[in-house]
């Protein structure tokens, strides 16, 4: 029997799995219950279990058929999160944890995983080891591949390569964008601070206006991109939130200003961050206001290894036709943690279709697209049979 057909014929179990998941949607490594759910899974499938890495991280290990020769690995990684966001999609297994919804689709991809991992589990037609990789704490900045890293992921296990993918609104189902380098952006989050001399509205020439200050600050920063970078190079800074004063009537000591900087590699945002401390300080002293600038650094570019990228899709295109790979798809400027993973070892991050009507990515009223899931198993399956023969 083909993979495909090994698939179809999970593929009722895989939708149950997803909705078991999606009904009980676990933010930032408080995933408890989605970890004993998948480790339960990968033992039901005679997988062994490695619990506990990143706090709330599984790695489930399958060896292949045994091999005299060299033993070639893999590392394949689904994201098992949720997001802080009430769902109103009104589903039969919609969220039941109030405030907590799956609203970026890791339920289907750890599912994905899943489907992958009992189907190699029970066939093994492949040589060296596969390592499933279920990492926590994709959303919101906190760095669940990096925890993962941290906690021992390649010292513990020998990993060659790594593999991710993530559904994407869109782009037709059964087609996956591949990019062959940069394919995310790193992102910061800048806090600025500027420090004046509060006092009666009606009387500002005793005061030092941090108010105005944070206004041409602004001003300043608007113009950085498109009169001081490069136009061949690509940067993007936002500035989403103020805060400041407390009555109508009162010129507030402190203004804060926060935003984002998003960059697509570490030279260009080094760049960046200077030229952004530096036209903070120049337009605060223009009103006598002092400022601090404060970066907490967010992910770095996820960058795709050439040679990695162009066997996916290979391995995409024998699995689901010539056409299936989308090659005027642009990168995005918004960022993953995979990439901490591309950091450390070679691999490829592709964007899978989730169909072109599909609701966006964080929408309240998002579900994953189960038609993926067979799709997305059968990559897996295919890959980690391309990639570990004799």
């Amino acid at each position: 029997m083909s993979i495909k057909d090994k698939i179809k014929n999970i593929t009722p179990e895989m939708i149950e799995w997803r909705h078991n998941i999606h009904e009980r949607p676990e933010i930032a490594y408080q995933e408890e219950n989605t970890s004993l759910f998948i480790s339960n899974k990968l033992k039901e499938f005679d997988i062994e279990v490695h619990q506990g890495i990143g706090k709330t991280g599984i790695v489930g290990v399958i060896h292949g058929k045994e091999n005299n020769g060299p033993q070639k690995s893999i590392g394949i990684r689904a994201d098992i999160d949720a997001l802080p966001m009430t769902e109103k999609t009104n589903l039969p297994y919609a969220s039941k944890n109030e405030g907590s919804m799956h609203a970026c689709g890791h339920d289907g991809h750890t599912t994905m995983l899943l489907g992958a991992a009992k189907y190699l589990s029970e066939t093994r037609n492949f040589h060296g080891t596969v390592y499933c990789i279920f990492q926590p704490a994709e959303e919101g900045g906190n760095a669940g591949a990096k925890a993962m890293i941290n906690d021992g992921l390649f010292k513990k296990f020998e990993i060659d390569t790594v593999w991710g993918i993530h559904n994407w609104p869109g782009i037709p189902v059964g087609h996956a964008v591949i990019h062959e380098g940069f394919a995310m952006a790193g992102g910061d989050i800048i806090v600025i601070t500027v420090e004046g001399k509060g006092g009666h509205a009606a009387q500002p020439q005793f005061s030092n206006d941090p108010m105005v200050a944070a206004g041409l600050t602004i001003t300043a920063l608007q113009s950085l991109i498109s009169r001081q970078l490069d136009p061949f190079k690509n940067a993007v800074l936002s500035l989403t939130k103020i805060e400041g004063g407390s009555a109508f009537n009162v010129i507030p000591d402190t203004v804060t200003i926060g935003g984002t900087l998003r960059s697509t590699n570490e030279h260009l945002r080094s760049i960046m961050l200077k030229k952004i401390k530096k036209v903070v300080l120049s337009a605060c002293e223009i009103s006598n206001c002092k400022a601090t600038v404060e970066i907490r650094p967010g992910y770095p570019p996820t960058i795709n290894d050439k040679k990695s990228a162009k066997l996916a899709s290979k391995i995409f295109e024998n699995t689901f036709g010539n056409s299936s790979i989308n090659t005027k798809e642009s990168p995005t400027m918004g960022s993953e943690d995979f990439s901490y993973l591309l950091e450390e070892k070679p691999g490829a991050y592709i964007w899978l279709g989730a169909g072109e009507k599909s609701e966006k990515l964080h929408s309240a009223h998002y579900d994953f697209n189960d038609e993926l899931l067979p799709i997305g198993a059968e990559y897996w399956a295919n890959l980690a049979e391309t990639i570990l023969v004799k």
